[in-house]
């Protein structure tokens, strides 16, 4: 395994790794209460359209959308983030795990508002406050407190999908391991191992703090 780790870039390929995470991570937070919004809006086609963005990202692989960006958005639409090639397939992937992840997001968000007791609401409503008062200052904080373990797990989740990065290029963990088999047949083992270790480090920690996290702001019912 050292000769691994002096031979190749792994410590870069952590680090893009870490950086599609929390990026990414920061996209579909915001993508996902954006589209949770709609799918609790009173409004029926922002309901439909909320509903309808779930139910097609949720069911389209994630390999297919970063292909696609790559293919059609960079390929045939020209649509460039950056003028850097290595940039922009960088920041393609952000756009897509975003994208992907923020439809999990959504539903959630939504399982953490079925935890807030109808009473809130209406307590919202009969102070005077409007649906976006409401959602804004009584309803989304306590859901956000509610969902804390599956927004944790969904995070944990998309750190490794970040993997799917490697098919347009990105020089993540995924990609550095393709490399690895291609010129160290002979250490299979070992790679799958380091691999393997890797994302254990990754994302066991933020498991067990997402958990502990979790217990202490559960609502007591």
């Amino acid at each position: 395994m050292g000769e691994l780790l002096a031979s190749y870039p792994v410590w870069g390929a952590i680090w893009m790794t870490i950086k599609l995470t929390i990026l990414s991570g920061i996209g579909a937070m915001i993508v996902g209460t954006i589209v949770a919004v709609f799918r609790l809006s009173p409004v029926p086609m922002l309901q439909a359209l909320g509903a309808f963005y779930v139910n097609v990202v949720r069911n389209t692989p994630l390999t297919l959308l970063m292909i696609f960006s790559s293919l059609g958005l960079v390929g045939i639409m020209n649509w460039n983030l950056s003028p850097n090639l290595y940039d922009n397939n960088f920041w393609w992937a952000v756009v897509m795990l975003s994208t992907y992840t923020g439809a999990f997001v959504c539903e959630s968000i939504r399982a953490g508002v079925n935890t807030v007791p109808l009473g809130q609401a209406e307590a919202a409503r009969s102070i005077g406050l409007g649906f976006g008062q409401s959602l804004r200052l009584v309803i989304l904080p306590q859901a956000f407190r509610g969902a804390v373990v599956p927004l944790g797990n969904t995070m944990i989740a998309m750190c490794k999908n970040t993997t799917v990065a490697s098919v347009i290029g990105v020089s993540e963990v995924s990609g550095m391991m393709k490399t690895m088999f291609e010129d160290r047949p002979d250490l299979l083992f070992w790679i799958i191992l380091l691999v393997g270790l890797i994302f254990v480090v990754l994302t066991l920690p933020a498991g067990i703090a997402i958990t502990n996290v979790g217990r202490r702001l559960a609502v007591k019912r």
